[in-house]
């Protein structure tokens, strides 16, 4: 006998337990983060609704969509009720959202604080699996010049050619500097790598009267400023 396994279906649901249904009448923010997973996903199993499953893959990263961001297909794969449509779905839908996040970074064009920082490079490294070492020039006024990816490395460092980020300073006539790399491990905290690195290009752009304001380490959710804990 065939099992039935539309029982849980969202159409099937009563009006007021119904994610799309409650996103039309009541707007998109009012839904939880699992309501939304659920949308995606469409439909559960015989003995779990869209939302329960939901539920159920976020408890997995904490509750975090930028963990939750960072499974692969074949992760998700994993729980029961996913199949690979499904997984794909909610890679794409998380892509998108990163990509949004990247996009609104661009129109940061004058930095104030480690935060702005944050909210412009975490889109491109806070969820990488290697690390990548990136400098931000900036104009007198702090307003962003360009930024760009000085090295590639694997998950355990990175190697940082101090020559080739002072020859683009000088291209761009930048006045200061803010240098940023991304931890995959999720660790914030500085190591002697780091800060050597740090002292060796500080020392380099002294003598072209350059500043170096800062060095960010940034993960998925936050980030360690060396200027805020005065190690600069």
């Amino acid at each position: 006998m065939q099992e039935n396994t539309t029982s849980f279906s969202i159409k099937n649901w009563s009006d007021d337990d119904k994610p799309r249904e409650k996103l039309v009448q009541k707007g998109k923010s009012v839904l939880s983060d699992a309501e939304l997973i659920a949308i995606l996903i469409g439909s559960g199993s015989r003995n779990e609704s869209a939302v329960e499953l939901s539920k159920r893959i976020l408890a997995s990263v904490n509750n975090n969509l930028n963990e939750l961001g960072t499974l692969t297909v074949k992760k998700l794969m994993q729980f029961k009720g996913i199949g690979e449509a499904k997984a794909v779905t909610i890679v794409a839908a998380l892509e998108v959202g990163r990509r949004r996040r990247g996009e609104n970074a661009q129109k940061i064009t004058k930095i104030s604080s480690s935060k702005h920082v944050f909210e412009l490079l975490q889109p491109i490294l806070g969820e990488l699996p290697h690390e990548e070492f990136w400098v931000v020039y900036l104009n007198n006024s702090n307003k962003v010049l360009h930024s760009s990816q000085q090295s590639k490395g694997s998950i355990t460092g990175t190697l940082v050619d101090v020559r080739l980020i002072m020859k683009e300073a000088l291209e761009l006539g930048a006045v200061a500097l803010i240098l940023a790399h991304n931890h995959p491990s999720g660790t914030l905290k500085a190591s002697e790598a780091d800060k050597q690195i740090t002292q060796k290009i500080k020392n380099a752009a002294v003598g072209l009267d350059i500043k170096v304001l800062d060095h960010l380490i940034i993960t998925k959710d936050d980030y360690f400023s060396f200027a805020d804990d005065n190690l600069l």
